[in-house]
Order: C-alpha cells, then sequence, then structure tokens
C-alpha cells in the first residue's frame, strides 16, 4: 500500500498548502516475484581518435585526451510506474478489466503491468514518443509466467507468452532498446535506445535480468530498489542513471527504509553512490511526495530536502511543490527526475493539458512522467 492519503488528511493541519491532496487515494501492487515485505506492487560509443590527415598528428599528440562530448543538447527521459491496484474505479470505463481481472492481477501478477490492453496501448505511446531513457517500477516480469495457472491467463500476457520471447519491459519499448533490470527485482527495469547508448553493466545487446547495479537495505525488501546504469552514449562519453522505487507506507520503518534509500543514491550504495556520474540522472517513484509532505511528518522529505535543491549539486528537473501537476491517483506527486547535469521540462500525460493519457481506461495509478533535458 503506498501512502494513505487519509492519514495525510487527518494531519492537513499540519500542511494546508497540500490538503487538495485528500480527495482520495490508490494502492500499489508489485512483482509477483516479491514474495518480502516488499509488496507494494527495474552501440558502440564512437572513438574520439584521431583519424585526422597525417599533418594534424604533431599538433594533436601532445593534446591529451579529447574532451568527454556527453549527450546531444537535448534527450528524453522517462519514468512509469506502470502497476495497477484495486481501489480506483475499474468497473466505470466498460473495459473488460473488471473485478475478476483485478483479484487475478493481484493474486498472481503481484498488480504489475500485464493487461494485454493496457501493454498494447503503452507500446503505440512509447513507438510514437522514442525516448532516450526509461525507467520502469512494477512492470511484470514475463519469465514468472511458467508459476503462473492457466485459469489467470486469459487477457492477460501469459496467455500468449513462451520461453524465449520478450518480457513486457522489452514488448513496450520495441528491439531499438536495451533493457537490464536491478539485483533481484524483476519487477524495476530501465531502458535505452540503441541509437543513444547502452547499459554498460549489461554484456547483452538486448536484455539482462540482473544488468543494473544495485544492493538492497536490510529490512526493506529483498532486491534493490535503487538501480544503476552507466550508460555509454553512442555520441561519445557517458551519463549515470539510477532507478528508485522507494518503499510505500507511512510506518516509522518504511520512512526509515526510504531515507536509507535516498542515502544509497547519494552517499553509498556498493561502496560508492549510486549516482555515481560525472553527470548524473535519478529518476523514479520516490513514494512520498517532497513537495507537498511537510518533512516534521516524514524524515524521508528531508532526506531528499538534505541532498537536492538550494544550494546543492543536485536540482529538481520534474516540477514540485504544491502547485505541481500530479503523478499519482490522489493528488500527490511522488514520480520526479533529478539531476546535477542537466535541467529541462516535464509533462504527465493525461494530467498536462494537451498531452492525453496513454491508455484511455481505467487500469494505471500513476501516470508517466515525461522530461526533455539537457546540459544546464
Amino acid at each position: 500500500m503506498k501512502y494513505s492519503i487519509l492519514l495525510w488528511c487527518v494531519l492537513s493541519f499540519a500542511c494546508a498548502s497540500w490538503s487538495t491532496a485528500c480527495d482520495g487515494g490508490g494502492g500499489n501492487g508489485g512483482s509477483a516475484s516479491d514474495t518480502d515485505t516488499d509488496t507494494d506492487t527495474d552501440a558502440d560509443s564512437d572513438s574520439d581518435s584521431d583519424t585526422d590527415s597525417d599533418s594534424d598528428t604533431d599538433s594533436d599528440s601532445d593534446a591529451g585526451p579529447e574532451p568527454d562530448a556527453g549527450p546531444d543538447p537535448l534527450f528524453t527521459v522517462v519514468t512509469f510506474n506502470t502497476g495497477t491496484t484495486d481501489n480506483i474505479g475499474h468497473l466505470t470505463d466498460g473495459d473488460d478489466y473488471g473485478l475478476e481481472q483485478v483479484d487475478i492481477s493481484d493474486q498472481h501478477y503481484g498488480n504489475g503491468l500485464a493487461w494485454m490492453n493496457a501493454i498494447n496501448h503503452v507500446t503505440t505511446w512509447f513507438a510514437a514518443l522514442q525516448p532516450d531513457v526509461v525507467v520502469f517500477q512494477e512492470i511484470f516480469y514475463s519469465g514468472d509466467c511458467p508459476g503462473i495457472p492457466s485459469s489467470a491467463y486469459s487477457g492477460f500476457v501469459c496467455e500468449t507468452w513462451s520461453p524465449g520471447d520478450s518480457t513486457v519491459a522489452q514488448v513496450l519499448l520495441g528491439s531499438g532498446y536495451q533493457v537490464a533490470c536491478p539485483p533481484g527485482k524483476s519487477d524495476k527495469c530501465l531502458g535505452v535506445k540503441k541509437s543513444f547508448g547502452s547499459i554498460r553493466q549489461c554484456s547483452d545487446p538486448d536484455f539482462c535480468l540482473e544488468g543494473l547495479d544495485g544492493e538492497s537495505v536490510p529490512d526493506c525488501g529483498g532486491g534493490a530498489r535503487i538501480a544503476r546504469a552507466t550508460i555509454d552514449l553512442v555520441s561519445g562519453g557517458e551519463i549515470t542513471v539510477v532507478n528508485v522505487h522507494g518503499t510505500s507506507g507511512i510506518s516509522g520503518d518504511d520512512k526509515d527504509c526510504r531515507v536509507e534509500q535516498v542515502e544509497q543514491i547519494f552517499v553509498d550504495m556498493d561502496g560508492e553512490p549510486g549516482a555515481n556520474g560525472v553527470r548524473n540522472v535519478v529518476l523514479g517513484d520516490l513514494n512520498i511526495d517532497p513537495g507537498r509532505v511537510p518533512a516534521l511528518l516524514d524524515q524521508s522529505v528531508a532526506a531528499w530536502n538534505l541532498y537536492v535543491g538550494g544550494s546543492q549539486p543536485f536540482q529538481w528537473v520534474s516540477p514540485i511543490g504544491p502547485s505541481a501537476p500530479p503523478t499519482y491517483t490522489g493528488g500527490l506527486n511522488i514520480d520526479h527526475v533529478v539531476s546535477d547535469a542537466f535541467t529541462g521540462t516535464c509533462y504527465a500525460p493525461g494530467v498536462t493539458l494537451g498531452y492525453p493519457a496513454v491508455y484511455p481506461n481505467v487500469y494505471f495509478d500513476h501516470k508517466p512522467l515525461v522530461c526533455e533535458i539537457g546540459d544546464l
């Protein structure tokens, strides 16, 4: 379960500026492979070596290494929690996804994206958008299909899936992307467009089940909820991308887990920060709204504010604050993009004016966040 909007409403006397978030709530699923406390449902670079005429060799010989070219001036990143939940009015739109499917999704698919009608719509949306980097949270891993009874197949991805077929993340993005997931978390994956770059940690050009760097936090569920990809850019240079899926919940332990995950990003994940590159993009589902929830109510808000914003190197790329378009059912803004090297503009399909929802029916409890970013 994600943040209880009801609880925030009860506490709204301490945070009147975000009291509009108390209009409703939602839940959160997870990968079917998560059986621990995590139930909320992760081209070769162009060489800069000198190939000029012989007349250049004398001047180039002492020039030292070429400067890091970096990405093109603007590139597009997307974070999308593709999970569903059981309390957002699935029967209101005439879709075939009804109470029976809600129960099947919760019991067998961990409420990760597995409903084929939704998959087809999102695939079409990605084909038109063609983002450079995508991170997913709560996306069903098709390799779990053999453990699901055939009685739960109808309308879901397992109905037609066979061993060796593409995963849901690969289907959504298409063959032009390399996809990798973190250790122990097949439902939180990262994709990079092959014409943009390649994931250094993933040796397969198409898919690596545990092809990202990541470490679990003790007593905060199994597997890595913070995961790093070093992307070697086709244009030269590299960027580091961190996929975030903060622990959900409002208990003191849940908040402490989120604090430790923030520390993983900015201080120490595996002996060094998760965001350990020269240029970093941190994005995902924080499971907290640092712009609406006061730090006095949640220590993980204070943790984010310690490392992001103000005079810190890392800044919010995505909108933040009481007026930011909410990306999560119930009026909260918990999906974000942060960087120490890039800035840009963002929109949320289905929320931002002029950008229709990626799926016309009631299924997702998050909206994707799309940001076009470039050098500061």
